[in-house]
């Protein structure tokens, strides 16, 4: 058993499946990509155990995993996850965009829950390696990916209340397509007063599991009320807009034929998203203003009715960009850009996906190449 350290990763053992899938058995899973339904062959999977550090990394073939009933995860919640994608270039090659984002986030994310801290060398050689054993997964068409899922729980057997001192982190892959099944439509949301995702201080920051299930009831009520996703305000006044579903949102303000994108300033209680600080670079790239900013639920609304905001868009690795063209609350509704799709939105998410798949120059070395 090798012990793996940051420096030197790269001690996988490779165990690929007995009976791999068929050109045409890929092809028929894949002919209708919806987003996080099929999986691929493999996952990568490492070990840490206390006082040994990250052992027993593996590419094994997909499959269930055995926990004792008293795993930590189970009863204290020690769990994590990321998302990333890996995408197939204009000549044929893949890459992923931003891994070393992602693994950064990974470790602010267990920094928090005590868990051990992933080297970003070893996270972004786990994922290389499993996409080359899954090459032929990654479809080929401009906003389709392989979405890699990796995550990182507690697995020690105990029931005390104490950092775990033995961890699983696994990483496999899912060939993805739109993240909502209308494609980039835009999408109604429901402004919660009731519920709250975050509050400073607490795990708002992170990609923690409970903060997803925690968020399920709102997105429920948010259906309930016929709305797809639901909007997210601050803790204490329930005023200021945070985040919408797990997504992090802009404002396009138009005045004088300049563009501005404000988005909701880290406060702590909001995921920092590795597309929205993209999506500021690539604003700047345009010449726009971008910015962070308060917002509050009365400045949005007043700002539709005058004109001043002219649009609303959603960001994430999942959904890459999505308009919000109606927004419902218990105070009433009101529609943006007429409910369609904006200039900005649209201008924005062809950018990313150029980018992400070698069709313009990637002037921010944002693309890592795999194959």
């Amino acid at each position: 058993m090798q012990r793996l350290s940051a420096m030197n990763p790269s001690a996988f053992e490779i165990q690929p499946v007995e009976n791999p899938a068929t050109s045409q058995q890929r092809a028929a899973a894949m002919a209708d990509l919806g987003f996080g339904r099929i999986y691929t062959e493999h996952m990568a999977r490492v070990r840490y155990v206390d006082g040994q550090g990250w052992i027993d990394a593996k590419i094994v073939p997909y499959q269930p995993i055995q926990l004792d009933p008293a795993a930590s995860v189970l009863h204290y919640g020690q769990a994590i996850f990321e998302g990333f994608k890996a995408y197939r270039q204009d000549d044929g090659g893949i890459s992923t965009f931003r891994p070393e984002a992602n693994a950064l986030r990974f470790q602010t994310s267990a920094r928090r829950l005590a868990m051990p801290e992933m080297p970003v060398e070893l996270f972004v050689e786990a994922a290389d390696l499993l996409i080359r054993q899954e090459n032929e997964w990654v479809p080929p068409n401009v906003g389709e990916s392989l979405y890699l899922r990796p995550l990182m729980i507690a697995t020690e057997a105990g029931l005390g209340v104490r950092p775990a001192k033995e961890y699983l982190f696994l990483l496999f892959g899912s060939p993805s397509g739109a993240y909502f099944p209308r494609g980039i439509k835009p999408v109604s949301v429901w402004i919660s007063t009731e519920y709250i995702r975050a509050a400073p201080g607490g795990t708002g920051h992170t990609k923690c599991a409970g903060n997803y299930a925690a968020s399920l009831v709102a997105q429920r009520s948010a259906k309930e009320k016929g709305c797809d996703q639901v909007v997210w305000l601050d803790a204490f006044q329930r005023k200021y807009v945070e985040e919408m579903g797990g997504m992090n949102l802009f404002f396009v303000y138009t005045n004088g034929g300049k563009t501005k994108i404000v988005t909701p300033a880290l406060t702590g209680s909001l995921l920092p998203g590795v597309t929205r600080d993209s999506i500021l670079a690539i604003a700047r790239d345009f010449g726009w203003e971008a910015t962070e900013g308060t917002i509050s639920v009365e400045d949005w609304k007043r700002d539709v009715e005058t004109g001043a905001l002219s649009e609303v868009f959603a960001c994430g690795t999942a959904a890459v960009v999505t308009p919000v063209g109606e927004v419902k609350s218990k105070d009433g509704d009101f529609l943006i850009h007429g409910g369609e799709t904006g200039p900005v939105a649209t201008k924005v998410r062809e950018q990313l996906l150029a980018i992400q798949h070698g069709q313009v120059a990637d002037s921010h070395g944002w693309m890592h190449r795999v194959l």
